[in-house]
């Protein structure tokens, strides 16, 4: 794999060396092409929980709320205001004279609409853990809405600036999912002109975006996405003009494009963490059910390694399972060295002398996989990568056909950890052990409205999902981004490229 790396990128480099100027064909049509290697199942951002699917949601629709990306500070969106009339209602007020890119005007019929489709079971959401927190959704006025809660959730104005786009009513209610995923209507600052299910989506700039919506108005005239799995493809384009801006380039790689004049690489650390998840709840003998197995992997990996020698740039070393800057997570956890004699100690003790063979399901970063098959197989353990589509993956874990998986999770960029140790671990379909006690202790930390409550549960139950290593938290991912000089572009932690507010220099 290396060796092809090297011989994409030195052709990419011949043929800028015959290159008198790069090519500025993003700059020139005022088209910014940039791509991913992830297939976006669904652009309804209701089907679609991945990154990508979450950038397309801020490009086509608006949220009730803002969240600065710079201050953490809450803005009016679609709502002018919001505020708590008790521990289990919000009321909104709602902008006049907003409207969705098909013409239809935006009302609290819409608010109402998309809040209560989304809650109902019957609709089958793929992001449910984002809204499960909502009971319902009245309509006080034409431009006024109440929210009432299942119970108390503190952190509902982080979703309500960020998983929850705000639909159309009629045309949803006419189209549905399948027709929204082939023709997204929004409020945002681009609309969709293409869609080809799986591979592109075309966006142009909306001149009718309201201009005191606090997301900014867009500069650039189109965006154009194309997923391109290969990541030395996008590598090779990016070089030769194909592509304007491309992310997740990994650190050699990084390195070395820093060196073109053409093009401007950054990078920073993310909300976005790395994680190997361990099931315990499962029909067959497996050995993972065996806490001295489990510890034994923890042990086995070299969490500092990968985050210093394959993610880098900023990239740190993570013990519990949380992002450190979410409200309510800690790092004061039991943690395991990496020990790889202890390892073996507790493999043997637990009757494995000889380790065993195991599946390794992964569904991105094929080297941070192979890297982690490597420690286990240094301790004994055969792990055999069963490398899949996130969508695919994601369809297994919750079937619970997955032993053992190196997965990641940017928890919708929502800086509380409920927005990750609920989803996990709270007994949703994505949880693989149902710990009684910790369910409990996340209910009442994800619940509560006393602050030094929920820090104190979300405590207790981070501290004994490491004790009883029903995770391996590896690092927090720090990202590469790629993109010609020509375009002005800066990163936010909340891993969302706002593209609103690129601008060609």
């Amino acid at each position: 794999m290396k060796a092809k790396n090297a011989a994409v990128l030195g052709l990419a480099l011949l043929l800028l060396a015959f290159t008198a100027s790069p090519l500025l064909a993003g700059k020139n049509d005022n088209t910014l092409r940039w791509a991913s290697d992830r297939e976006v199942e669904n652009t309804d951002a209701y089907y679609n929980s991945a990154r990508e699917g979450i950038v397309f949601a801020r490009l086509i629709w608006d949220q009730l709320l803002y969240r600065d990306p710079h201050t953490g500070a809450y803005k009016g969106l679609l709502a002018k205001s919001v505020r708590w009339v008790s521990d289990t209602t919000i009321e909104a007020d709602l902008r006049k004279g907003i409207t969705f890119h098909n013409g239809q005007k935006f009302t609290a019929d819409d608010v109402v609409f998309t809040l209560n489709y989304v809650v109902d079971p019957a609709n089958k959401v793929v992001t449910k853990a984002n809204v499960d927190w909502i009971k319902n959704a009245e309509k006080l006025g034409p431009y006024k809405v109440r929210i009432n809660l299942k119970q108390p959730f503190p952190a509902a104005f982080d979703y309500l600036a960020g998983p929850i786009p705000i639909y159309p009513h009629e045309y949803y209610a006419k189209v549905g999912p399948q027709g929204m995923n082939l023709k997204p209507i929004g409020t945002g600052p681009y609309k969709v002109t293409f869609v080809d299910p799986g591979k592109a989506v075309h966006f142009e700039k909306n001149d009718n975006y309201f201009k005191a919506s606090p997301k900014g108005q867009p500069s650039i005239g189109k965006l154009e996405y194309r997923s391109i799995p290969d990541k030395e493809t996008q590598v090779a384009e990016l070089l030769t003009g194909g592509l304007d801006w491309i992310w997740r380039v990994d650190k050699d790689q990084a390195g070395k494009l820093k060196q073109m004049p053409n093009l401007s690489v950054v990078s920073g650390e993310t909300m976005r963490v790395g994680y190997v998840g361990m099931r315990t709840e499962t029909d067959h003998n497996s050995p993972l059910k065996d806490l001295r197995v489990r510890r034994a992997i923890e042990h086995a990996i070299n969490r500092k390694s990968m985050a210093d020698n394959l993610v880098g740039g900023g990239s740190r070393v993570i013990y519990s399972a949380c992002f450190p800057e979410q409200f309510g997570c800690t790092q004061n956890v039991p943690k395991y060295d990496y020990d790889p004699a202890k390892a073996k100690a507790l493999l043997k003790e637990a009757g494995y002398p000889n380790g065993f063979s195991i599946d390794l399901y992964a569904y991105r970063e094929r080297p941070y996989a192979e890297a982690i098959i490597g420690y286990l197989r240094d301790v004994g353990i055969t792990a055999n990568l069963r490398f899949l589509k996130y969508s695919a993956l994601r369809d297994q874990v919750r079937a619970g056909k997955t032993d053992m998986v190196f997965m990641t999770w940017g928890s919708n960029s929502v800086a509380d950890t409920s927005a990750i140790t609920g989803v996990f671990f709270r007994g949703t379909d994505d949880d693989a052990n149902h710990d009684a006690k910790v369910m409990d202790w996340l209910k009442s930390a994800d619940t509560s409205i006393d602050a030094n409550v929920r820090k104190a549960d979300y405590r207790k139950a981070l501290a004994r999902i490491q004790d009883q290593a029903y995770w391996v938290p590896l690092f927090t991912y720090s990202i590469n981004y790629a993109f010609t000089s020509d375009l002005a572009f800066s990163p936010t932690t909340d891993e969302i490229p706002h593209f609103v507010n690129a601008h060609w220099k």
